[in-house]
């Protein structure tokens, strides 16, 4: 497997171990934060999965779809931390690192996407 799908891989997979770190902290809370947390755990931990099915993809399209799909849970994963934190349910400290790592996979994903459309890789 070439580098840079190897790093996207493992990052992604980091991302979601973070994920799962925080969804566990938020589901010991009232029913409002388990119900958040379960949303932002299904999201944020399809990211890496849909990524993992992309590397044993059966075809571009196949490959494509599944980053396009990866790219759209980074997106809601993206919308989920910002709404518990302007929700006062956790802080912006706390938040931000996985913001900005949802941030930089958004933006890998959306690159590659766009690449493979193109023909390029």
């Amino acid at each position: 497997m070439p580098e840079s799908k190897r790093d996207l891989t493992e990052r992604t997979f980091a991302f979601g171990v973070r994920i799962v770190a925080l969804c566990r902290t938020l589901d010991r809370r009232d029913s409002t934060c388990r119900i958040l947390a379960g949303q932002l755990l299904r999201s944020g931990t399809s990211v890496g999965a849909n990524i993992e099915e992309a590397q044993a993809s059966q075809s571009r399209a196949d490959f494509t779809s599944k980053c396009s799909i990866a790219c759209k849970e980074a997106r809601e994963t993206h919308y989920w931390l910002r709404l518990l934190s302007a929700s006062g349910i956790i802080s912006d400290h706390e938040v931000e690192g996985l913001l900005d790592e949802c941030d930089q996979v958004v933006a890998i994903l959306t690159t590659i996407v766009k690449k493979v459309k193109q023909g390029t890789k």
